[in-house]
């Protein structure tokens, strides 16, 4: 029998065989804006894509967006579980599970975003009975498959210990079913010698191979953009650029979970703020990485001045587009300032008026109703017409009225980001939160201004426009609905921190604590001392 530590079993084993009613009144929110989604996607498949904002030439939406974002924050599993494993970092431990779920539950929606964006899902079949090899959509296909494939044994593999824990452990008065689900997916497991040594060496070989498939999905779903001449994507850079973003998306979406976690299942025993500072630091490295991409890709943009490149930048520097780019850019410049900038403050200053938690929330709160009202139809050329009007009541001479309104928001927000430099050095996990939240939000508007700036811009005809239906929204809501009902309940069935591997941890630690490092000695040889005796010549 495997036995296991009695806090392990108060706070891992014990939660799966209760359920609260919060837990009950979540699944039915989950279950019925999955409903919604469902009905909605039946009404498309009965009426078509005329249903949807999908148009000719805009073929895609918000169906590939998710797709190419939900394949993004899946690189979690590959960096957390696979890369970290492979480097013996130790406090990946309690957030392996998470990591390796968010990649399963990620791939698989993804896939099903490709099916909501065809016509006919029933000619899926015919991609792998007559995909032509030289196609970058046969290559897309081949890698998700594999990678869903790959990250479903990885993470059956990394779940048999706590199978067995599970089976061995479980309560009198459990169900049977229960019982028996876990006694066969156990499969025999014992905690022998040799079925140890044989799962290290498994997941050895699972993490080195699942890197590259990771790395090849995202690249492969660059190329599907990078090698038509549409402007915007023809570039070589956009692997890469896929590469990060989905890194940095991952790591962000990752950390929202495990806070949520930690506090729905009571898991800071497990969770340290050890762990919240390396995902911090990696959100650090990416964010920089990120603004060194899009700076350089769009700096090339430019420069250039193409007759086809120049219009789609055009659009989303201050065209219909600049919305969801500006407001891309914004959230990922709070990030990077929550991330970096309070190391920098100093506690000599939490006494100035400036840095006061309610004059950030003020002038934050007017920043965001200031931009949002900004970008309401019609809303922009009242406000100008408005302060021209006041200007000229005072006597003043206006000049250019929208940069100066611009200006004006900047400022605030500016300010806002000064005043809460205190209150987030203060509280690092909150600051964290802020960031990845950005991050999340961030990362989606990305995608949205890869690809629907471009389809918009053919070379065929001037330009289009795409505003996505309430079958589209419907459906994107019942997508993130369906991931969150998923990892729900495979976190009630399963333990959400891997047992072994933090009792492996605790070994780990217990051992090196007893490592006693004796001081060295030095092995110059002390000097000989001459002694004189009183008296004596």
């Amino acid at each position: 029998m495997l036995r296991v530590d009695p806090r392990d079993k108060t706070q891992l084993i014990d939660p799966l065989f209760r359920a609260g009613p919060g837990f009950w009144i979540t699944v039915a929110v989950l279950l019925v804006v999955i409903g919604w989604g469902a009905f909605m996607y039946v009404r498309q498949l009965v009426f078509g894509l005329t249903t949807t904002g999908l148009q000719r030439p805009v073929y895609w939406g918000i169906y590939m967006v998710n797709f190419i974002f939900l394949i993004g924050v899946s690189m979690a599993g590959t960096l957390v579980s696979a890369a970290l494993h492979l480097t013996g970092v130790n406090w990946r431990r309690p957030i392996t599970r998470v990591a390796e779920t968010v990649t399963v539950f990620g791939l698989l929606i993804a896939g099903l975003q490709v099916i909501m964006d065809m016509g006919r899902p029933d000619r899926m079949l015919l991609m792998f009975l007559y995909g032509r090899l030289q196609s970058p959509l046969l290559w897309d296909v081949a890698s998700l498959s594999t990678y869903i494939l790959a990250s479903m044994f990885a993470l059956y593999i990394s779940l048999l210990p706590d199978l067995g824990i599970l089976r061995d452990n479980y309560p009198v008065d459990g169900p049977a079913w229960r019982r028996y689900l876990y006694t066969i997916l156990a499969l025999g497991w014992r905690g022998n010698r040799e079925q140890w040594r044989r799962l290290e060496k498994v997941i050895r070989a699972t993490s080195i191979a699942i890197i590259p498939i990771g790395v090849s999905l995202h690249t492969v779903t660059s190329w599907i953009l990078s090698t038509t001449v549409q402007p915007g994507w023809h570039s070589t850079i956009l692997g890469p650029y896929f590469v990060v973003g989905a890194i940095f998306s991952g790591i962000a979406l990752l950390f929202l979970l495990i806070i949520a976690l930690r506090q729905v299942y009571g898991l800071s025993y497990y969770i340290s703020p050890v762990l919240y500072r390396g995902l911090g630091w990696f959100l650090v490295v990416m964010s920089i990485t990120w603004f060194y991409f899009t700076y350089t890709e769009h700096l090339t943009q430019v420069a250039g001045q193409q007759e086809a490149e120049f219009p789609v930048l055009a659009s989303k520097l201050w065209g219909r587009d600049a919305a969801t780019f500006w407001g891309m850019v914004g959230l990922m410049v709070i990030a990077f300032w929550v991330l970096i900038l309070p190391h920098f403050f100093r506690d000599s200053w939490r006494t100035a008026s400036v840095f006061q938690p309610r004059l950030a929330l003020t002038t934050a709160t007017v920043s965001v109703l200031s931009f949002a009202i900004l970008f309401v139809p019609g809303a922009k050329p009242f406000l100008i017409n408005a302060t021209d009007t006041l200007l000229m009541d005072v006597g003043a001479v206006p000049t250019n009225t929208e940069l100066m309104i611009s200006l004006v928001v900047a400022g605030l927000v500016l300010l806002a980001g000064i005043s809460a430099l205190g209150w987030l050095k203060r509280n690092p996990i909150a600051a964290t939160i802020i960031a990845s939240v950005c991050v999340v939000i961030g990362m989606w508007l990305e995608r949205w201004n890869i690809i629907v700036p471009t389809m918009g811009h053919p070379h065929l005809i001037r330009w289009s426009s795409y505003t996505p239906t309430v079958t589209e929204w419907s459906l994107l809501a019942g997508s993130f609905a369906l991931f969150a009902f998923l990892f729900l309940i495979f976190f009630k069935l399963f333990p959400p921190v891997s047992i072994w591997e933090v009792t492996e941890g605790r070994v780990i630690d217990h051992a090196l604590a007893q490592i006693e490092v004796p001081m060295p000695e030095s092995s110059t040889p002390a000097q000989r001392r001459w002694r004189v005796t009183r008296g004596r010549m």
